[in-house]
This record gives structure tokens, C-alpha cells and sequence, in this order.
């Protein structure tokens, strides 16, 4: 039996770097139509979370991101990827826990819309919530996400065929959810939870499959976690809800 210390990340993957791409180069291949659907929808979402002051544009936004991550959950990793990788289907169902929770939080009870800056003024009943540096991180890895994702990938492996697109994909969806959470007002701690583990996930995955960019999407997900700690303590207790 081998020693332990000379197994790598990859040596546990179920499939080939070949094997997986050809999934993905498939899986947009049949949804090639949604692509520019998909990437409109999220340009359009982040302009109303940028704009938006009330609850009601909020419920959009977050209802958009239900979808995608129940899309996510069922379309590719249910569907597709646990036909290479059984461990996928846990995967999947932490998804569509997430998809729910945020049509919950965000789209029924519209606890997450209508962004108040700190230091602006508003009524006593409307303590100041998102900061400047939370608000322009967010939009940000938003961004990444929507245009950035696609771009990386095809300048990483050359094919736009594998290239990797927001409500379709986890790794853009993920990404651009933490980047929607920096955006609302004060979201609870849990629900960064499967979007930083989903990250987690993907570039443990790019890690083993030699990708360039593995360490992209932890580090814009480790950012976003210290952007909403410091969105957190630095408001006047005052604003504290």
C-alpha cells in the first residue's frame, strides 16, 4: 500500500480532466441559448440591487438567485455531474436548501432588498446598513462573476465551450451570490454558509484538475467574508439592529 503523504488532491477525483470538460463543453451545448439570457438577467439584477431602496426590487433580485441556485442544483450537478461523481448529489441538495432559503429570506419575507448606505440620511426607523466598502466589493465580484467567469476560462484552457456562466454553472453562481449578500441589508451569517463552501468546493476541484485560476474563487470568497466582517463593526451601535 502506497504511503499516505504521496497521494495528491488529485489522485482522489472519480474522473479525468477530459472526462469533466467534455461534461461541461455538453452541458453548454445544450443550453447554449440560455447563455446570454442567463448573463442579461444577472447585469440587470445587479444594476436594480445597486439602485434599489426598497424591499419590493429586492424580492427580484433575490428570486432571481432562488432560481439559478435551484437551476444549479438540479440542471448540472443532479443531473449532470453525479453521473461522473456520486459525491455531486449531496452537493446538489445543498443547493436547492439554498435556492429555498433565499426565495424565503429574500424574495417571500423581502428581508434582504433595498440597500441604505451608512452615513446617509433616512428616517429613524431605517438605520444606515450597507457600507461603501461592502457595497463596491460586492458589485465588484459580481462582475467577476458575470463577465470575468467566462472571459477566465476561455483564457485558461482556450475553448469557450468549457467557459463557465452565472445561473448555469456553481463556481459564477456562488461567486456572485456573496457578492449580492454584500449588496442587502445585513443578511444573517447562515446564508453565506453553501455559497463559501461551494467556492471551497470549486477550487479544490480546479486545484485537481490543474486549472490556472483554482485560487480565484476562494480568494473573491475569502474577500467577501472580510468585507461583510468589516461592514459588521464598523457601524455606530446606534445603527446596530
Amino acid at each position: 500500500m502506497s504511503e499516505w503523504w504521496t497521494y495528491r488532491l488529485g489522485s482522489f477525483l472519480m474522473f479525468s480532466p477530459h472526462t469533466y470538460a467534455r461534461l461541461v463543453e455538453q452541458y453548454n451545448a445544450d443550453l447554449w441559448s440560455l447563455q446570454p439570457l442567463a448573463l442579461a438577467l444577472g447585469v440587470a439584477a445587479l444594476v436594480v440591487a445597486w439602485r434599489a431602496r426598497s424591499a419590493l426590487p429586492g424580492r427580484i433580485v433575490w428570486a432571481l438567485l432562488a432560481g439559478a441556485w435551484l437551476w444549479v442544483g438540479w440542471g448540472f450537478l443532479h443531473q449532470r455531474f453525479t453521473a461522473i461523481n456520486w459525491a455531486a448529489e449531496y452537493v446538489a441538495w445543498a443547493w436547492g436548501v439554498q435556492g429555498l432559503a433565499l426565495a424565503w429570506v429574500g424574495a417571500v419575507r423581502g428581508k434582504l432588498g433595498g440597500h441604505v448606505e451608512a452615513g446617509q440620511a433616512v428616517c429613524a426607523i431605517q438605520p444606515p446598513r450597507v457600507t461603501r466598502l461592502a457595497r463596491l466589493s460586492g458589485a465588484a465580484i459580481v462582475v467577476i462573476a458575470l463577465l470575468g467567469w467566462p472571459l477566465a476560462g476561455r483564457l485558461s484552457d482556450g475553448a469557450w465551450a468549457r467557459s463557465e456562466v452565472f445561473a448555469l454553472m456553481p463556481d459564477p453562481t456562488a461567486l456572485a451570490t456573496l457578492g449580492f449578500l454584500l449588496l442587502a441589508q445585513r443578511p444573517p451569517w447562515w446564508l453565506f454558509a453553501v455559497p463559501l463552501l461551494s467556492c471551497a468546493l470549486g477550487g479544490a476541484l480546479s486545484w485537481a484538475l490543474h486549472a490556472p485560476l483554482a485560487w480565484l474563487a476562494p480568494a473573491l470568497a475569502a474577500g467577501a467574508v472580510v468585507c461583510a466582517w468589516h461592514g459588521r463593526h464598523t457601524q455606530p451601535a446606534w445603527a446596530m439592529p
